[in-house]
C-alpha cells in the first residue's frame, strides 16, 4: 500500500469507444487489493445504459462528474483509456483542482480538423460495415485484432471482442462522430496535478510518440511505454498496465517531506 497522508482515493476508470465498464475487470481486482476504491463507469449508451445517437465531450465529463458526485468521493484520481483518456482531458479542464492525479493511457490531446480527410476516412472505415449491414457482433474480432499487440493475454483480446460486440451500434455510431472533433491541446499546460501518460509501443490507434510529445506538454508528466502492447494494455498485459500506475501513484500521493 502506498505511503498517504490519508485514506488511499477513489480512482475512477473511463472506458473507450469499443468499452464498458466490465472492460477494467482486472483492475477492479487488483486496485481494490492496493487499497484504492475502484470505480469503473459505463459512459450513455453502454453498459446497459440506454443507446445514444449524439454525443459531446463536455457532455460525457459532465456524466462522469455526476457518477463521482453521486458517489459522495473526493477528489478521486482519473484513468482514462483511449476515449476515456479524452474524456479525462476534458474533466480536468471543467474541474481543474477536482482530481488528485489522472492517468491517460493510449490517448491523445487532439484528434484534428472534424472535416479533415484523415477524419472522413476513419468515419468511413469504422462506420462504412455498418451501413453496409454489418453488426458490432461481426466487426468486434477483426477490430479488437488491429488494435493489440503481438503478445495479448488471449483471455483479455476474448474479453476485449465481447465487450466491443455488446456496444450498441448507435452508440458506437455517436462515438466515432463526437472522436473526430476532440482537441484540448490548449489545455495541456494548464493542468496542474500529477499526470502518467502510458503507451503501448506496438498501439496503432495512439501511437507511443504521440503519447510521449502529450506527456511533455504537461507539467512533470510520468511517461511510461509498455514494450509489445498495443492499444488494450489493461487487457493485454493487465499486471505491466496495473503496477506503472501503482508506482506512479505511489510517488504521486506519497506526502510532501517536512
Amino acid at each position: 500500500m502506498p505511503a498517504s497522508d490519508g485514506p488511499l482515493p477513489a480512482v475512477v476508470f473511463i472506458h473507450g469507444i469499443g468499452g464498458a465498464a466490465s472492460i477494467w475487470a482486472p483492475q477492479m481486482q487488483s486496485f481494490a487489493a492496493a487499497g484504492y476504491m475502484p470505480v469503473a463507469l459505463d459512459l450513455p449508451g453502454y453498459g446497459g445504459r440506454p443507446p445514444v445517437e449524439a454525443m459531446d465531450f463536455d457532455g460525457l465529463a459532465a456524466d462522469v462528474e455526476a457518477a463521482i458526485d453521486r458517489l459522495g468521493v473526493h477528489k478521486p484520481v482519473l484513468a482514462g483509456h483511449s476515449m476515456g483518456g479524452m474524456i479525462a482531458q476534458t474533466a480536468l479542464r471543467r474541474r481543474p483542482d477536482g482530481y488528485r492525479a489522472a492517468v491517460l493511457a493510449c490517448t491523445s490531446p487532439a484528434f484534428g480538423n472534424a472535416d479533415g480527410a484523415f477524419q472522413r476516412t476513419f468515419i468511413a472505415d469504422r462506420l462504412g460495415p455498418l451501413d453496409a449491414g454489418k453488426t458490432m457482433a461481426d466487426l468486434a474480432p477483426a477490430l479488437v485484432e488491429r488494435m493489440i499487440g503481438p503478445s495479448a493475454d488471449r483471455a483479455g483480446r476474448a474479453h476485449a471482442v465481447a465487450v466491443m460486440a455488446a456496444v450498441p451500434a448507435e452508440t458506437y455510431r455517436a462515438a466515432v462522430r463526437c472522436l473526430v472533433g476532440f482537441d484540448e491541446r490548449a489545455n495541456l499546460g494548464k493542468i496542474a496535478v500529477p499526470v502518467l501518460c502510458v503507451a503501448g509501443a506496438q498501439d496503432p490507434n495512439a501511437p507511443a510518440s504521440v503519447v510521449e510529445r502529450m506527456a511533455r506538454k504537461i507539467a512533470g508528466a510520468r511517461y511510461v511505454c509498455l514494450a509489445g502492447i498495443g492499444h488494450l494494455p489493461n487487457l493485454e498485459a493487465a499486471d505491466a498496465f496495473d503496477a506503472a500506475i501503482l508506482s506512479f501513484l505511489r510517488e504521486a500521493l506519497a506526502p510532501a517531506a517536512p
